[in-house]
This record gives structure tokens, C-alpha cells and sequence, in this order.
């Protein structure tokens, strides 16, 4: 009993936040008096943090209420928001209870959509929560049929309503009707099962990237007013004016302000407009920025180089002093090539796993032997080795799928993880020869050959390939229009040109 009465204590909130800040693993169980919103009596909430094996630190809390019997509970992540946000897309069948017995992790920022139903579930309507695709959509259900009596009463229109949709969404989580699961959070900590790890899954879609900032101050990140947009502070003349009578800034502006500003919000294009034209070749250059993991102010490191039989291109990497987190990225420079780009190693003895390796985050990595698949924008943009990329394939694939290792894990799939991560070992031990593959749409990476001229390496293979519309799509290439841009050129060169002649 006394061992319980340590274990199981009332304290304040200070005590317990202070807590739960330290590093240690045992964290005990808090108790900690709070306010029921139902009754206005005073309950308590139970508060134990802990560390998910190989996924991440979170907070779990549940309120209980001795009055009016009360209980609700909630999952909160204790560690750092991830670089870059990520959006799940489940497909899910009609009679496939498999898929709605999967589990899924909701963070307080993780927006739910189902396209069919024209429904979401914004993040302040589902707290953080560790709960299955069924779970999930049968507490919505059951929150949207709380109120109904009262509905009926005041609105019976809106009421009727509502029951026809619940009937529908009530057949997608029984599995009757066939649906599209989309979990989007822009803080990177949400996550769905993949039963097939670490194989890719059929009906699953992963997708990583770059944050707005609208979704930065979101999480609670400082953002100018100027990223956010000032077009709603101005007059109404202004915004609806004429393009002609806007005043337009020339074309691929340069200089130090134009950097600033295009590095604060993590433009790619501007960045590369704005600063490339004034950086000589391998000069390094430091700009102020903002930490990826803390928010405290670090520096980034950033210089223009050109590889040998590949491009031009940008190389940046920030370091916090604060919190110890770095983080190296790699810029395409120039124009989009015409065609995307498909190269093969075949691996054959322990040299080649110091090839210098580039892939951006607009690249697929396959590894044939391993029935291993990485979508695009998996791993963001690195400059590593062939040693390095698999190393950080085996990291994220235990970040990504740490939660399924734990004591929960079926015999089955332990035996699985367990056979992968030794086939993984014997290719970083290049026991056997196996295959790598990086597929490109832009063309924007590379693997360094082992010869001087690289068509005497007869282990590299590149090939170029047209993009199908599907991938022009997802790179965003189907809509972009530089018609005024090709006007504003031409209007250019036929001014020099008049006044040539002249």
C-alpha cells in the first residue's frame, strides 16, 4: 500500500509538468486535482509519461470524475514537433475488417478527412487519441448522435439530415461501404499501421512535406505577419485592382532582404532566384533561421556547387546549439529536366557502400532483395552514402513502425521484423550482391561512380525516362504557367533589341 501511495500521489500541475520534463525513463503516475466541465464538481486526472519503444515520448492522461462518473482520456506527444508534416491516405474496401482493425495514432494537430462523405474531423474535435480507423469513426458517429433529440426539437430538417449521413458514415466503419482514410498533420506526429512493414502496402499512401505558414503559426511557431500574406490588410482597391495597375517587382529580384525572406520561408525557388545569382561557386554562406525541433534561433550553412557528371546544385545544413538537432538539405539548381531520371547500383563488395550518394526528396529508393519500397519525400532530401542511406532507411523505418515492436507484437510479424533487420545486416556486410535503386521524377539525384569516366562503371546504370501525367500531378507540374513570365521576357528582349538598333 505505501509503495501505491508513492506511486499514485495528488500534487499540483507545476509539480507534475517539472516532472515530466526530466529524462527519466520510470516516470510514476501522477494524480492531479481538476475542474469536471460537466458537473463543475472537482475530479482528478492521472498523468504517466512514457516512451513508446523506437517511436516517440508521449503523455497519457484520463480524467475521472467521483460525482457525476465522468471519464474522458487523451494522448499527448511529450517530444519535439518533426521537420516537416505528413499526410496518410487509406484506402479502405468494402468488407475488409482488416483495415478497419488497424491502429492509429491522431495527434492534437492531425486533421481526419473522408473524401466520399465530404467529412472531417478538425483537430479540435478528436484530441490526440490511440485508437483503430473503426474507433476513430464510431466515436465520430457517436458524438454527431449526442445531440440529435434536442436537434429534432429545435431543427428537424438539419436533424433528418444528420441521420442520413450517420447511416453513411456508420456503414464505412462496419466495413459496408467502401471509403478514403486521410490523416493530415502538419506537426509529423501521426501515424497508420502498416501491417506489411517494412514492405510498402497496397492500400496505403504516405506523403512528407514542407509546412505553410499558416500551419507553422498553427503549431505555435513565430511567423511575420509577411508570411502569413497582407493581402487581407489592404484596401479593397488594391486587391481587386487591375494586374496592369499593380506594382510588380522585376522578375528574379536579388539582394540580401530578397534572401532573408526567401530562406525565412523555405522557398525553394526563391531561395534559388534570389541568392544563387550573387554566390560565387563554393562560397559558404550563413544566414539566421529557426530551429526545426525547438524554435530556438540557429544558423544555416549554405553554398552553391557544381558535381561532376551530374548539376549544379545547393547544399544547406543547420546546427542548433540548444538542442543539439541537425539537419543538411540538398537544392536542386537550374531549370526542371524534360524527363526523370532512373539510376541502378548493383552492389558487389564493400567499396561500393562508400559511393557518395544524393537523393532528393522528390525520390523513390527501392531495394529489390529486400522487397523494400520508399516512397517520395520519405527521408527529405540527404547527401550521405549507400552505407549512410541504408542506415537511415533502418532509423526510419523503426520511428515510422517503432509502436508495432512492442509487447503487443504478434509472433508473426516479430519473426518478420526480425528476418528483415538481419537481411538489412548482411547487406550493409555485402555478404551477397543486391540492388539499389533511386527513381527521380525531377532528375535531381545521383550516385558517384568508381571509375574516372563514369561509362567504364559497369556497376552504375542511368536511365532516363518520359513522366507519366500522374507524376506531373504530384510534382505539381500539370499547373504551373509561365506565360507572363515567357511576356515579360519577350516584352525584355524586344526593348534591348529596339534600342540596339537604335
Amino acid at each position: 500500500m505505501e509503495s501505491s501511495s508513492n506511486k499514485e500521489q495528488v500534487v499540483d500541475v507545476q509539480s507534475v509538468v517539472e516532472a515530466i520534463s526530466t529524462d527519466d525513463d520510470d516516470a510514476p503516475l501522477y494524480q492531479v486535482e481538476s475542474l469536471c466541465m460537466r458537473c463543475g464538481e472537482n475530479g482528478v486526472t492521472r498523468l504517466l509519461l512514457t516512451l513508446i519503444p523506437h517511436f516517440r515520448k508521449i503523455l497519457l492522461s484520463a480524467f475521472e470524475c467521483p460525482h457525476c462518473g465522468e471519464r474522458n482520456n487523451e494522448v499527448q506527444f511529450a517530444g519535439e514537433i518533426q521537420p516537416r508534416g505528413c499526410c496518410y491516405r487509406l484506402e479502405v474496401s468494402s468488407g475488409d475488417q482488416k483495415v478497419l482493425n488497424r491502429q492509429v495514432i491522431k495527434s492534437e494537430s492531425a486533421t481526419i478527412k473522408i473524401p466520399e462523405l465530404d467529412f472531417e474531423i478538425p483537430p479540435e474535435a478528436q484530441r490526440g487519441s490511440l485508437s483503430t480507423v473503426e474507433g476513430i469513426l464510431a466515436r465520430a458517429a457517436d458524438e454527431l448522435e449526442a445531440l440529435q433529440e434536442e436537434r429534432k426539437k429545435v431543427d428537424p430538417q438539419t436533424a433528418e439530415a444528420i441521420d442520413r449521413f450517420l447511416l453513411k458514415l456508420k456503414a464505412c466503419a462496419t466495413g459496408d461501404s467502401s471509403f478514403t482514410f486521410i490523416l493530415d498533420d502538419p506537426a509529423g506526429n501521426s501515424f497508420i499501421e502498416n501491417p506489411f512493414a517494412p514492405s510498402s502496402d497496397p492500400s496505403l499512401t504516405i506523403k512528407f512535406y514542407e509546412r505553410t505558414p499558416e500551419q507553422q503559426a498553427s503549431l505555435g511557431y513565430l511567423v511575420e505577419p509577411i508570411q502569413l500574406g497582407e493581402s487581407g490588410n489592404r484596401p479593397p482597391s488594391e486587391v481587386t485592382g487591375s494586374v496592369s495597375e499593380q506594382k510588380r517587382e522585376p522578375h528574379g529580384s536579388v539582394g540580401a532582404v530578397a534572401g532573408h525572406r526567401a530562406i525565412a520561408q523555405s522557398n525553394n525557388a526563391e531561395i534559388a532566384d534570389a541568392i544563387f545569382r550573387y554566390s560565387s561557386p563554393e562560397e559558404v554562406m550563413t544566414f539566421p533561421s529557426s530551429c526545426g525541433a525547438c524554435a530556438s534561433r540557429c544558423e544555416t550553412r549554405m553554398f552553391v556547387t557544381k558535381i561532376p557528371y551530374f548539376q549544379e546544385v545547393i547544399v544547406m545544413a543547420s546546427t542548433c546549439d540548444a538542442c543539439g538537432y541537425r539537419n543538411s538539405e540538398l537544392k536542386p539548381g537550374g531549370p526542371i529536366p524534360e524527363k526523370g531520371k532512373r539510376i541502378t547500383l548493383h552492389v558487389k563488395n564493400i567499396n561500393d557502400l562508400s559511393r557518395d550518394v544524393i537523393k532528393s526528396d522528390t525520390a523513390s529508393v527501392k531495394v529489390p532483395e529486400l522487397e523494400l519500397e520508399l516512397a517520395s519525400g520519405t527521408l527529405g532530401g540527404v547527401v550521405t552514402t549507400v552505407e549512410g542511406l541504408i542506415t537511415k532507411i533502418s532509423e526510419s523505418l523503426e520511428r515510422v513502425h517503432g509502436f508495432t515492436f512492442g509487447d503487443s507484437l504478434d509472433e508473426h510479424k516479430k519473426n518478420k521484423w526480425q528476418d528483415f533487420k538481419a537481411r538489412l545486416t548482411k547487406l550493409l556486410n555485402v555478404e551477397e550482391p543486391w540492388t539499389l535503386i533511386l527513381d527521380d521524377g525531377l532528375a535531381n539525384s545521383f550516385i558517384a561512380p568508381a571509375t574516372d569516366d563514369i561509362k567504364d562503371d559497369h556497376q552504375l546504370l542511368f536511365e532516363e525516362y518520359g513522366r507519366s501525367w500522374e507524376q506531373n500531378e504530384e510534382l505539381g507540374l500539370n499547373d504551373i504557367d509561365t506565360s507572363s513570365a515567357d511576356a515579360a521576357y519577350n516584352l525584355t528582349d524586344t526593348t534591348l533589341n529596339q534600342k540596339t538598333e537604335e
